[in-house]
């Protein structure tokens, strides 16, 4: 064999055998992780979507491989209890939902630790008076007009975050205006204001801000450690066995398990809830 076909034959070896690896460490991402679905409500609005959306959940791990626990008991939040897991996902967690500075701060060096964090639908309205999980989150909840359909937008068609859903997706939910955004998260959905019902036009215009016709609806970013994924979408007890939506979630829960790694405390440097982020 000449000189040339060897190394050729070399690389295509090894680009089959790196190949190989890449895509069984992306089918293997979710398979015997543990993940936390933390559905804690403190004072206010409570979904009534919360049980559909940990069955929904819960079939998934069955179905993929991975262990799912599920609470609504701010005592969890101890750092031993949160090595147990690759992911937490607070699924229409709403207002207070930790019930000490000290778990608010267990939670926070999770994040700092290299965590993932999976929020869904009303997670924009949880903890409001705390800047660091606004932040994290990448805003927080001002207003909702009426449920109702509207169009849903992909506006990152590579990113694996959005892989079988429809470029353009109508749906049916309260589509989330929130304020006070994070600069550093990257959208990949986005809705269609102009396909709301015209009598929504006043909380359109209170809600709109400075964006035009398209407004985030599912991002991600690396905040502080920790890789997040969010989306506003999720309201109805119907969306959590609609196959676009539960894709749309599995993708998340997906990408957050393969870009977190072993947990590092040695990173967590937080000693205080407002503790200024260490960019």
């Amino acid at each position: 064999m000449s000189g040339s076909k060897f190394t050729t034959n070399i690389l295509l070896t090894i680009l089959l055998i790196t190949g190989t690896f890449a895509l069984k460490a992306q089918t293997n991402s979710l398979k015997n992780i543990r993940v936390l679905v933390y559905t804690k409500n403190g004072k206010g609005y409570v979904h009534d979507n919360i049980s559909s959306a940990v069955a929904c959940i819960q079939k998934m791990g069955h179905e993929h491989g991975f262990k799912v626990d599920t609470s609504s008991n701010a005592a969890i939040f101890t750092k031993e209890n949160l090595k147990r897991y690759k992911l937490l996902i607070f699924t229409s967690t709403n207002n207070d939902v930790f019930d000490t500075d000290e778990q608010r701060v267990v939670f926070r060096n999770y994040i700092e630790a290299g965590g993932g964090f999976v929020g869904i639908h009303s997670v924009t309205g949880t903890e409001r008076n705390w800047t660091w999980f606004k932040q994290m989150v990448g805003c927080t909840f001002l207003v909702h007009p009426p449920f109702q359909k509207f169009d849903v937008h992909v506006i990152a068609p590579k990113s694996p975050l959005v892989k079988g859903i429809p470029k353009v997706w109508q749906h049916e939910d309260e589509l989330y205006f929130n304020k006070e955004w994070y600069p550093g998260i990257t959208v990949v959905m986005a809705d269609d204001l102009n396909t709301l019902d015209a009598k929504a036009a006043d909380i359109k215009e209170k809600g709109q801000g400075s964006f035009s016709n398209l407004y985030p609806a599912v991002w991600y970013h690396r905040f502080d450690g920790g890789t997040i994924w969010i989306t506003a979408l999720g309201h109805s007890k119907e969306s959590y066995s609609d196959p676009v939506f539960t894709t749309l979630i599995l993708n998340g829960i997906k990408f957050v398990a393969g870009e977190t790694k072993k947990l590092d405390y040695s990173k967590a440097y937080a000693k205080s809830r407002d503790e200024d982020v260490k960019y």
